[in-house]
């Protein structure tokens, strides 16, 4: 028996394709058998030749069936015998192309509706009935259910409007449409240094700035501490927050929510080759600290407002105006409808992918790819034997190519019997698919139980978990936008995350010292131009050159691969990393790898898979791949210059700094971004891990 065809069929309506391969489907050749699943196609004596005669024991039959996983249809056909069947290879032509002219790609988009004639359960409930049922058994599950409407509808703005962003920055300078008769009145003085739009990663980078001594206004639409996301990360990167005295190790320990013992990294691959399949990667100090998000920001929140700063929440932002003097910001509270303008020196963006500002700073390349992910915190339900608490899944497939997607699993443990788990894949953004959080929510709760066994009505859940982490593919520092004359995004409005496992919380926190020391160096000495702001960002070149590896896992729209391919990718890739010393896997997921090991990995995964040129050729095409090329010859570049400079860089930093910053504070600010470029994403040993980041030393002296 041999397996001869396998397809992804986009649709979760299984009985639809069962019944059309059974009534109306015609192979053309052979005696059509029904069977429960599909059919099997037999020799007819007028196919059958003496050539075609059949040496084996077995029926000369094709057997062609179909069955469902991850609300998705798959089909198979297997020969019985070993030669061909008669007309095989224009049967299997045939049944592929009216499968897929029959069931072909379907993109979906949630429905207008008006929540003042009735309640979003009512409005999604023909539309998304689990999802509806599930938020319905969620603390404040209508509001959060609003919100993941309202993130979808922005979001699909964004992507379906990028050529004409909406305004919401005006310049006096005329670089971006400059005033109109809306434009505010200037403030005689800035109330403000900083006014961070964006409460959830924007409030850690506010209390820093605070405990600087900068007076702060943080701007945060929802109510302040509510979170739809929980954050994991390791020891050794949260060290940063340590470092800047944002919070004492005590502290530390009450945010903590679960240290777990290791984490598995697994993809499936029932339908790989064995020379394609991987052992479970093991990752014990990756993401294995479960933090309480909303503790985290209720503390920065206190710090912030300990050191003078202010909080304004169920605030939206409504646009900002720019001039030589100052920013003034026009936001209106939510609750009672009340305007309000306010000028500072600079403002921050951290709205994250809902950003409007991200979209008008970069137009059509605010982000090239994204990760629609959707999940929920479950405080108890699941049987103690399904999972065990001190334990993470990193990275996770239970399944092929579903719907034009390679769906991925994480689970972190929490508190007591507390699960986070999240669904997620990678998705090249596209106007006609932008990627769907609804849609992904009833996949969430249909296909819960075939990941983690469960009976989804005994789970007792405590929120959702959702969001758009961004991907922007960068050839070089300076090809995104992240700042304009008094304007600076950070986090996911920046979009500057690692492509395996970090969001904008990842990022953010890893180059903490580094964001801040710069953005105080530019504070000081009023650098505030594009020129100087853009400067300050978390950019790596060793992640910019790692966007390959995401676009290997985006299946582009409209298009049908081999099922299995993607998981065949990640196997080969995580294989390769099972092999390796524990350090390695965790210097590269935690984007700590030198020019050494990314090549070295690379040419040992060509030569285990040499298929996988021609696969990342298929996916990436000839423009992507020229990008890559650039940012691979930037990578190189940079490998060489910090070769070059990390000898003697710092230490003669530490000599010039007292003389060369008040007479050259532009040069000044400029060797430091050098200075952090060339120390960020160093590889660490296991006796370096636990150490104080070597920037901390260019932090003292700057100051």
């Amino acid at each position: 028996m041999k397996e001869i065809l396998y397809l992804e069929v986009p649709t979760a309506d299984i009985a639809a394709v069962r019944n059309w391969l059974r009534t109306d489907f015609q192979p053309r050749h052979g005696e059509k058998v029904l069977t429960p699943e599909g059919f099997r196609l037999k020799i007819t004596t007028a196919t059958t030749t003496v050539s075609d005669a059949i040496s084996e024991n077995l029926p000369a039959e094709l057997s062609v069936f179909v069955w469902s996983v991850q609300r998705t249809t798959y089909l198979k056909v297997f020969r019985w015998a070993q030669q061909p069947f008669p007309q095989e290879k224009e049967i299997l032509q045939h049944l592929k192309k009216e499968t897929r002219s029959r069931f072909g790609h379907h993109y979906p988009q949630p429905p207008a509706i008006d929540l003042s004639r009735q309640s979003i359960f009512a409005a999604l409930a023909p539309y998304y009935p689990l999802t509806v049922k599930y938020f319905q058994k969620m603390p404040n599950g209508e509001y959060d259910l609003k919100r993941a409407y309202w993130w979808e509808q922005r979001w699909r703005e964004g992507v379906q409007n990028p050529q004409q962003p909406r305004q919401v920055v005006f310049s006096s300078s005329g670089d971006w449409g400059g005033g109109n008769a809306n434009s505010q009145s200037p403030i005689p003085n800035p109330q403000y240094d900083l006014i961070y739009i964006g409460g959830a990663l924007g409030v850690i980078h506010a209390a820093v700035m605070a405990k600087l001594g900068y007076k702060i206004l943080l701007v945060e639409r929802m109510p302040f501490g509510r979170m739809n996301r929980e954050w994991n990360i390791s020891r050794d990167e949260i060290q940063s927050l340590l470092n800047l005295d944002l919070i004492t190790p005590a502290e530390l320990e009450t945010i903590i929510a679960r240290e777990y013992k290791d984490g598995f990294n697994k993809f499936f691959d029932g339908n790989n080759p064995s020379k394609l399949r991987s052992p479970v990667l093991h990752t014990p100090t990756v993401l294995n600290l479960g933090l309480d998000s909303e503790k985290l920001l209720q503390l920065c929140g206190q710090k912030l407002q300990a050191a003078g700063g202010e909080i304004w929440d169920e605030t939206e932002f409504i646009r900002a105006d720019i001039n030589e003097s100052q920013v003034v910001i026009k936001v209106k509270h939510l609750p009672s409808e009340i305007e309000k303008q306010v000028g500072g020196r600079l403002l921050v963006d951290a709205m994250g992918t809902a950003s409007p500002i991200a979209w008008q700073l970069n137009s059509d390349r605010a982000f090239d790819s994204v990760c629609p992910t959707v999940g929920a915190a479950i405080e108890s339900g699941f049987e103690p034997q399904v999972w065990d608490c001190e334990y993470g899944d990193v990275l996770n497939s239970h399944g092929d190519i579903s719907r034009g997607r390679q769906l991925i699993w994480e689970l972190f443990p929490g508190v007591d019997e507390e699960l986070t788990i999240y669904l997620f894949h990678y998705h090249q953004v596209n106007v006609e698919n932008p990627g769907s959080l609804l849609e992904m929510y009833e996949d969430f709760f249909t296909i819960l139980p075939e990941y983690r066994r469960c009976d989804m009505d005994k789970l007792v859940w405590k929120k959702p978990t959702f969001g758009y982490i961004p991907g922007h593919f960068s050839v070089g520092s300076s090809d995104r936008t992240v700042a304009f004359d008094r304007l600076i995004a950070i986090g996911d409005a920046a979009s500057l995350q690692s492509p395996l496992v970090f969001t904008g919380f990842g990022s953010l926190v890893r180059n903490l010292e580094r964001l801040t020391t710069l953005l105080d160096t530019a504070l000081k000495h009023d650098l505030l131009s594009l020129a100087h702001l853009n400067q300050i960002r978390a950019y790596q070149s060793n992640v910019s050159v790692t966007w390959l590896f995401s676009k290997g896992m985006m299946v582009p729209t409209g298009k049908f691969l081999p099922p299995q391919r993607v998981n065949a990718m990640l196997n080969t890739f995580f294989g390769l990393l099972a092999d390796e010393p524990q350090q390695v896997a965790d210097n590269f997921i935690k984007d700590r790898f030198d020019w050494l090991t990314f090549n070295r990995l690379a040419l040992k995964a060509a030569k285990k898979n040499p298929a996988l040129l021609l696969w990342i050729w298929e996916l990436a095409g000839p423009k992507d791949l020229g990008r890559w090329l650039g940012s691979y010859f930037n990578f190189s570049r940079h490998a060489l210059v910090s070769a070059l400079l990390s000898p003697w860089f710092p230490q003669f930093l530490s000599r010039v700094g007292s003389w060369l910053e008040p007479r050259n504070p532009g040069l000044w600010l400029r060797l430091l971004a050098i200075n952090y470029a060339i120390a960020t994403g160093k590889p660490r040993s296991a006796t370096q891990v636990a150490k104080t980041n070597p920037e901390a030393i260019i932090q003292k002296f700057s100051h």
